[in-house]
């Protein structure tokens, strides 16, 4: 393996130094989602940290490692910048190390993530609509108040501390063959990459980026793409990727795919229905790309990071009624009837009999292009799935009633 800024050794200083202030989390064969990707699928569930985020552990290797003038001297404190786990992390080891800690946030991440980083103690600082936004703050303030910087991922202590990761998935999971991992920035896949490249050198590496945030999958690719300005995976949308984990990616890393974020969606989806375990956007990544690309891990023993759970319950609702959408299970249905009395509890009755629960209804006679005197009824109703509403839909027109799905 080419010398990379970061060694193996590293991660090993780091493993035993954060030893005992992190959780080993559970590293746990999926046998359901083995069955659906066509791949032997492996879930290191990162989202059990106390802060639900691997974040801790780079935060932690880089705190331990301070001097006690940057702890508490003339220097005072730390600085951090993220959309929010890397703040939760740092924040948290902060308060636990006795080490003031300022937290830079652009200004919409996710509620739970701002409180949770306030909660720790952390002066939070909200600034910018993008991390690229934050990041240039918090170097401001860095400079202006005597700060030592904290990066999210450019810095080799951050590094090794992720790289940690690899070090438990291959001791629990010795059979895993691939590694499947989110990428932001680019420091949780540069650590994992050189842990697990020295410890099994055939391994293949595959880094998943959102095609909202492209940027480390447009410079390993060699071409040129343009970064959104939001994505349900938050903690990824990084506009250009590390100065140090560029060149780790490139050496280390197999290759890099894009997922959407519909694919996201339906990845946070499965990981609560059927691992009943909560991951925000960034964390649903790997299973996004096996599902996208199944070709790409077919046959394999794949190793996924379930990075973090900081996900805003109004979104995860929002989330799951668009999966039900997608599922067949929640459906939007338009019946055309006279406008005389009864007819609506006729509908009704009839979805009953054919087992759907109806969820809303709506009664429209205004607006509506059918002729005077008739009346159009929209239900959203709950059912089993696409077979389903087929079945209430024959239900209906064999009682002489127009109906059809409505895009929802």
């Amino acid at each position: 393996m080419s010398k990379t800024a970061v060694t193996f050794d590293d991660v090993l200083a780091a493993q035993a130094r954060i030893a005992g202030h992190v959780e080993n989390t559970p590293c746990l064969h999926s046998r359901t989602l083995s069955q659906i990707t066509g791949a032997e699928v492996y879930l290191k569930f990162e989202n059990l940290q106390f802060t639900a985020s691997f974040k801790e552990r780079g935060a932690l290797n880089k705190l331990s490692l301070l001097s006690q003038q940057q702890r508490t001297g003339s220097v005072r404190g730390v600085i951090a910048v993220s959309a929010g786990n890397h703040a939760q992390g740092v924040a948290y080891h902060a308060q636990r190390l006795g080490v003031p800690a300022v937290i830079v946030m652009p200004r919409f991440s996710p509620m739970v993530k701002i409180e949770r980083t306030r909660g720790f103690g952390a002066e939070v600082v909200l600034c910018g609509d993008t991390f690229d936004d934050a990041k240039a703050e918090a170097a401001r303030l860095a400079v202006s108040r005597a700060l030592t910087m904290v990066h999210p991922y450019d810095d080799a202590d951050i590094i090794a501390g992720q790289g940690t990761i690899a070090l438990e998935m291959l001791a629990q999971q010795p059979d895993i063959d691939c590694l499947c991992i989110a990428i932001g920035g680019g420091g949780l896949i540069s650590g994992n990459a050189i842990a697990a490249r020295h410890l099994k050198p055939a391994i293949d590496i595959v880094g998943v980026q959102t095609d909202q945030f492209p940027s480390m999958y447009a410079a390993f690719k060699g071409v040129e793409m343009e970064s959104a300005n939001a994505t349900l995976a938050e903690g990824i949308a990084v506009k250009s990727p590390g100065d140090l984990t560029l060149p780790i990616v490139r050496k280390l890393v197999d290759d890099v795919v894009l997922v959407s974020e519909g694919d996201i969606e339906q990845a946070i989806v499965m990981l609560l229905e059927i691992e009943k375990t909560v991951v925000e956007g960034a964390g649903a990544t790997g299973l996004a790309a096996m599902m996208r690309h199944r070709g790409r891990f077919a046959g394999r023993k794949v190793g996924l990071i379930l990075c973090g759970g900081n996900i805003d319950p109004m979104v995860l609702a929002d989330i799951i009624e668009r999966g039900m959408v997608r599922a067949g299970r929640l459906a939007r249905i338009r019946v055309h009837t006279r406008d005389v009395p009864g007819e609506l509890a006729r509908a009704a009755t009839l979805i009953g009999q054919a087992g759907a629960n109806i969820e809303e209804v709506a009664h429209q006679r205004a607006f509506t292009t059918l002729p005077v005197q008739n009346a159009e009824l929209e239900f959203v109703l709950q059912t089993r799935g696409p077979d389903h509403i087929d079945e209430v839909l024959r239900t209906l027109h064999a009682a002489g009633l127009h109906a059809a799905t409505h895009p929802y």
